[in-house]
């Protein structure tokens, strides 16, 4: 994967450095327009990427948008606003751990506003359940939806209770496909131009490993979520079981939601 990428007419996209188990290649940095630019997700506080950023940029920075108040894409925020004095927007960071307390947003945005420009539209789509304040971007002029980590490229992301939310998820899931864009751009990996097919695919793999929850603790009542990951996640790697556990209680406190959990 290209660390800097023209994908389309004043869309850019730049790779930040934090390669990682969690976050494949890199996380995606987006720059939107020609004239004045958008930022979507600065990425985590690493000062060459801040540098790269406004390298790449060519042209002012009017505005920072950030998808979620996760370490691996809103931390850059302060840095890059501070050196170009960009408009901010975003929603709040909710409480617990693996937020980033630092961002503050100038704009705080909801379902269905707008940043308009000359050159494109943004608008924002709510779409919880990896995180409570993550945020889609909707390009109006493209037909691309900015997916952040509600839809990755090959593979599923986390669901971490309590922020993270099971049941919000593939709700906002089915929201995303009936919106019938042309292509996913996401906050890790390549750009997707099947969305409805990967967004099917994710809720299906969801929903498979939803019934092996089920199942799993239908057949040995009383296991914690530790001892119920070996049989639920056969398929994955031992050294991600930690973050396997986490899904799990999201579909075990889905279950219980639904009076299917005990």
């Amino acid at each position: 994967m290209p660390a800097f990428a023209e994908l389309a007419d004043g869309v850019r996209r730049l790779l930040a450095p934090n390669p990682s188990m969690m976050t494949g290649p890199g996380t995606n940095t987006y720059l939107l327009g020609k004239d004045a630019i958008a930022v979507i997700d600065p990425g985590p506080a690493i000062a060459r990427h801040t540098d790269k950023i406004i390298e790449k940029s060519i042209t002012s920075i009017r505005w920072i948008l950030v998808t979620h108040t996760h370490p691996d894409h809103s931390p850059g925020v302060r840095a890059l606003a501070a050196a170009t004095g960009a408009e901010v927007l975003g929603m709040p960071a909710p409480t617990g751990q693996h937020q980033d307390r630092t961002f503050k947003a100038d704009r705080l945005l909801t379902d269905g506003d707008v940043l308009e420009t000359d050159e494109f539209r943004l608008q924002a789509v709510h779409t919880p359940g990896h995180a409570s304040n993550h945020l889609c971007y909707l390009h109006g002029q493209l037909n691309w939806l900015f997916t952040g980590d509600h839809v990755i490229d090959g593979s599923t992301v986390v669901i971490d209770p309590p922020d993270g939310n099971m049941r919000d998820y593939i709700a906002s899931l089915r929201r995303c496909r009936s919106l019938e864009v042309a292509a996913l751009a996401p906050g890790h990996g390549e750009i997707i131009h099947d969305p409805e097919r990967v967004i099917d695919w994710i809720i299906e793999h969801r929903l498979q490993r939803e019934a092996k929850v089920l199942a799993a603790m239908q057949a040995n009542p009383g296991l914690t979520t530790h001892e119920l990951v070996p049989l639920v996640y056969k398929d994955i790697d031992p050294k991600l079981y930690g973050w396997a556990e986490r899904s799990l209680l999201a579909h075990v406190l889905k279950l219980q939601e639904e009076g299917q959990g005990s």
